[in-house]
């Protein structure tokens, strides 16, 4: 069976936060039919508020703390990345856009992006379009047509049938369409044994 690693990246600051929570939503529903697909997912959820000041830290030195050096690794080494953010001032968080500016540019060329956003009234949906889906172009990724929007209103309906419900499986379908098939090629583990072949073909290569 075949793996698939997805990174979820929560910029929420609370505890709970609704960004995690649609977060949490968006990944299960990514497992989910990953399975369904005949893959193995692999999911690691990241909350970056916890990462807040290694991230201030790698601005003002220049060098990723041990934590913040291991998240960049795993998003390096994912298949695919949900993004959730809360909106501050029509834009996407400060700490979101921290974190993607420590991040190698070219770390995320050709991933599979899930775009997630959150706040106080529907006015703020246009963020994902107008905000996130640049950034992520920019940065070379493949998106989801579909993201997602939760509002006050989307919450509390637990019934499985809610429209959120409906456009978290929505979107989550169809990254899993860009995580069906050949996928382009991840930077490696470093910690990751290589085959005998393919350490060779890398000697070989090097004379």
């Amino acid at each position: 069976m075949e793996t698939r690693r997805i990174t979820v990246l929560s910029a929420g600051l609370g505890v709970p936060s609704s960004s995690r929570l649609l977060a949490d939503q968006l990944a299960a529903s990514a497992k989910r039919q990953l399975g369904e697909a005949g893959y193995d997912a692999q999911v690691e959820v990241i909350e970056l508020r916890e990462l807040a000041v290694d991230i201030a830290n790698n601005f003002v030195t220049g060098y990723a703390g041990p934590r913040l050096a291991e998240v960049i690794a795993g998003v390096e080494q994912s298949d695919g990345i949900i993004a959730v953010s809360p909106v501050f001032s029509a834009s996407y968080s400060g700490l979101f856009k921290s974190f993607i500016d420590v991040l190698d540019p070219k770390s995320l060329d050709g991933k599979a992006v899930l775009m997630g956003a959150t706040g106080g009234t529907d006015r703020h949906q246009m963020v994902l379009d107008y905000a996130m889906r640049p950034l992520f172009s920019y940065l070379r990724t493949r998106m989801t047509q579909t993201s997602v929007f939760a509002g006050p209103q989307d919450w509390g309906n637990d019934d499985g049938g809610s429209p959120l419900s409906a456009r978290v499986d929505r979107a989550a379908g169809e990254l899993v369409q860009l995580l069906s098939g050949a996928q382009p090629r991840r930077k490696a583990d470093p910690m990751e044994s290589l085959p005998f072949e393919q350490l060779l073909a890398g000697i070989t290569a090097g004379r």
